[in-house]
């Protein structure tokens, strides 16, 4: 069982450095600090008591990110092409790793390595950390004596999904951050200041005016019924999102996506960007057409991609090209299929698939600030009509004040 050793060593000059370092046993932490250039002076078992007192929040503290393993990947090829062992820099790589669940996983995977598995096999035991795409991509990597060039482009690519992501993102913030304000302050003025305005008004008398009226009778229902109601949304809310996540959801919920009427050609556009980008890593790293398809279906990130780039697996087993069977999906457009058929009729897929992705990464660019600037102005308008709307419908009946007064 892996256990965490304190130590005391003594570095090539001499200088003292103590740390601590996981472990199956004294002598391969032993082993291990001497790959490093260390010269042990103590090593002692860290008690289990104090292991047991570190909290560990689940979602949280053992969450990796795809940024983490883009910066792994990267040092880890430089190291490799630096000509270290892979032992060795797998053991540097867990003691200087940031993330503290990345450094595990990465001791994990070194002790694996030392006893004699693989390195891709002992990454397909970390799903969370690497998925299909990185063991394969590593696979092909370890059997073509390239492990240092496939991994600076896993770096490369997961990198450009972290940038990609990060636009999308960006786009998708701002109108849920204000349509989140505009709930807060509607909800705050219908339970708070409403009802001071109500009692104000009826002890004046007279007929209130319609839009004042339907702004008392909400406030009214949403005082008396605000815990169901809000009891009620959180379920309908926690239902839609299992919908959406569920096998038989998911898929309907992503072609709405892909409709809807400002977001969906982002959402078609990061999707197209993503599936050329992971295509291009696979073939020029020499993983095969029919698992490259597969590798891609499963990371895409939609269904409806997913299920076109499954079809388009069926007919490439039946001796069809890569583009054929792409032109019977709406999802890619006909510049796509085109410029794939012309990068497999001259034997440059890769490449071809590469442009595709760096000009779909420039359309997300341009998509995102076009929202941008469209949706701002959008969203203050929105939050002017309905906060302004219950100013004016609670003053209203101020502008005929005299007549409201017996």
């Amino acid at each position: 069982m892996t256990a965490t050793f304190t130590y005391r060593v003594r570095d090539r000059a001499g200088k003292i450095v103590e740390g601590h370092l996981d472990g199956d046993d004294e002598a391969l932490v032993v082993r291990r600090l001497r790959e490093m250039g260390y010269t042990p002076i103590s090593i002692e078992r860290k008690d289990a008591s104090r292991l047991t007192a570190d909290i560990k929040i689940p979602g949280l503290t053992n969450r990796i990110a795809l940024k983490d393993v883009a910066v792994f990947s990267r040092q880890f090829a430089t190291m490799i092409n630096s000509g270290l062992s892979l032992l060795r820099a797998l053991a540097i790589l867990s003691e200087q790793t940031e993330n503290a669940e990345l450094a595990r996983v990465v001791g994990e995977v070194r002790l694996d390595v030392e006893r004699g598995s693989s390195l891709s096999a002992a990454l397909t035991r970390h799903p969370k950390a690497f998925n299909r795409l990185y063991v394969s991509m590593v696979r092909s990597g370890e059997v073509g004596g390239s492990l240092d060039q496939v991994l600076m482009r896993l770096a490369d690519t997961i990198e450009s999904q972290v940038e990609l992501r990060r636009k999308v993102k960006s786009a998708m913030t701002y109108p849920v951050v204000v349509f989140a304000l505009v709930v807060i302050i509607a909800g705050a003025m219908l339970l708070f200041i409403v009802p001071q305005f109500k009692g104000i008004y009826s002890e004046l008398g007279g007929t209130l005016p319609l839009p004042t009226r339907i702004l008392i009778a909400i406030s009214d229902l949403l005082k008396r019924f605000f815990l169901p109601l809000g009891l009620l949304a959180a379920v309908i809310g926690y239902g839609l999102r299992r919908w959406a996540r569920s096998p038989q959801g998911r898929p309907r919920w992503d072609a709405m996506k892909l409709r809807m009427p400002v977001f969906g050609l982002l959402v078609r556009k990061t999707a197209l960007a993503r599936f050329a980008r992971t295509l291009a890593a696979l073939t020029r790293s020499g993983v095969g057409i029919l698992e490259a398809l597969d590798i891609v279906a499963d990371t895409s990130g939609n269904e409806v991609v997913a299920a076109a780039l499954r079809d388009t697996q069926q007919a490439v087993k039946r001796g069809d090209t890569l583009a054929r069977p792409l032109e019977h999906h709406e999802v890619f457009p006909p510049m796509v299929v085109q410029m794939i058929a012309v990068g497999e009729e001259t034997g440059a897929l890769d490449e071809m698939l590469d442009k595709i992705a760096d000009f779909y990464d420039s359309e997300v660019e341009a998509t995102v600030d076009a929202l941008t600037s469209l949706i701002e102005p959008l969203l203050i308008v929105v939050m002017g009509a309905t906060v302004g709307g219950m100013v004016i419908s609670l003053y209203l009946p101020m502008f005929n004040i005299i007549k409201l007064i017996k």
